[in-house]
């Protein structure tokens, strides 16, 4: 069986990459392939996506950017979670979880 890729629900994608800068620092790239990664493949964000989140969430003082060298000696922007961000992680983990319990619950209706 297959596995489908899945579009993100708005909103969702910033949660993602706060919880995932959470655990480390990372460039945008990183950021893109962990989610992959932890997810099996089923969620893939796209460039387009990301990067206007991570200057959406930079601009919110939630993550902060500094530049360093990548794994291949690359310049690259490198993301990291701010206090006010952490916060923030809590606060979107805690909507989250209301929300997927509440469509469950749909779903279980028969």
């Amino acid at each position: 069986m297959t596995k489908a890729k899945s579009d993100l629900l708005q909103g969702t994608l910033d949660l993602l990459i706060l919880k995932t800068l959470a655990l480390e620092s990372m460039h945008g790239w990183g950021i893109s392939q962990r989610i992959n990664q932890i997810s099996e493949g089923v969620l893939c964000v796209n460039q387009g996506s990301l990067y206007p989140a991570l200057h959406r969430l930079e601009n919110q003082g939630w993550i902060v950017a500094e530049w360093g060298s990548s794994e291949n000696n690359r310049q690259a922007k490198y993301y990291r979670l701010t206090a006010a961000g952490r916060k923030q992680l809590a606060q979107e983990t805690e909507n989250w979880e209301r929300l997927s319990q509440a469509v469950a619950m749909i779903l279980q209706t028969t």
